[in-house]
């Protein structure tokens, strides 16, 4: 078993330091404070820190991976933001910045397997977030699976790289979940998303009205769907974790938490409607 004490000591230092080279006082004038999915951080921690690694070469990896997955998060930000042109502007300049934090890394450690395993999982994340914008899949399990493979490619990549595969089922779930949850958010918010208006285009191909226009029972039904993948992804992890003897006290408790906040709506959405 991990000691929390450990975990939490280098989450904190790693997270810091990635705060410090992302939370840059100029460019946070300009942009929006960039995401940091603390919770992809705590499980790449606890995955590589059950390897054969030296804490340099975990923190390296680690930082690489957050810094290229801050610069992805930040461009796909960029192109659900504002309308403002230079804001736009500056939202891409500032990804392209964290990416270049990102190969300074991996140059220095000049691990070229690593920067390969990774530079398959931008590709795919890639691919996938072109096909989810242009609206090209045609069915509603392929639009949440390239969800999963955006969410979860750079970290399937890694720990495939290190041989910690067993992980991939049980994290791709956690943050598929997390990612239908903040879909909802914004759909429930603002009346549309990624997610919801890729559904709109499978489930309602005829309607030619702004999501937000929809009739309610059609609301209802775009939020049972999303529901049912939560609730799926849900069963899986609460079936599955004990599986995993790697859990650490911290981690379980985040795991926790973001189960409890999957629970479904659409009957309370149409219930205050």
């Amino acid at each position: 078993m991990i000691r929390v004490s450990d975990i939490r000591q280098k989450f904190t230092d790693i997270l810091g330091q990635v705060e410090q080279r992302v939370l840059d006082p100029y460019l946070l004038k300009y942009i929006d404070t960039p995401i940091i999915d603390e919770d992809k951080l705590l499980i790449l921690i606890s995955i590589l820190d059950g390897l054969e690694l030296s804490y340099g070469e975990v923190k390296n990896y680690c930082l690489s991976t957050m810094l290229i997955q801050i610069a992805l998060d930040t461009h796909e930000q960029n192109s659900i933001s504002s309308d403002n042109e230079k804001s736009r502007q500056l939202t891409v300049l500032a990804g392209d910045y964290f990416s270049g934090l990102y190969y300074k890394l991996l140059a220095e450690s000049e691990d070229i397997l690593v920067i390969k395993a990774l530079s398959e999982g931008i590709k795919e994340i890639n691919e996938n977030k072109i096909s989810v914008y242009h609206k090209e899949v045609d069915t509603i399990d392929k639009l949440m699976m390239s969800i999963k493979r955006i969410e979860c490619s750079l970290l399937i990549k890694l720990t495939e790289y290190f041989q910690g595969g067993a992980w991939n089922e049980f994290f791709e779930n956690l943050f598929f979940i997390k990612r239908l949850l903040k879909e909802k958010d914004q759909y429930l918010q603002y009346g549309r998303s990624i997610l919801f208006d890729g559904l709109i285009q499978i489930i309602f191909p005829y309607h030619e009205h702004p999501s937000s226009n929809l009739p309610s029972d059609q609301e209802q039904d775009l939020l049972m769907v999303c529901d049912r993948y939560i609730e799926k992804a849900k069963q899986w992890i609460e079936k599955g974790k004990n599986q995993f003897p790697k859990l650490n006290e911290m981690l379980e408790h985040r795991i926790s938490n973001i189960l409890a906040q999957a629970q479904p709506i659409a009957k309370t959405f149409v219930e205050e409607g």
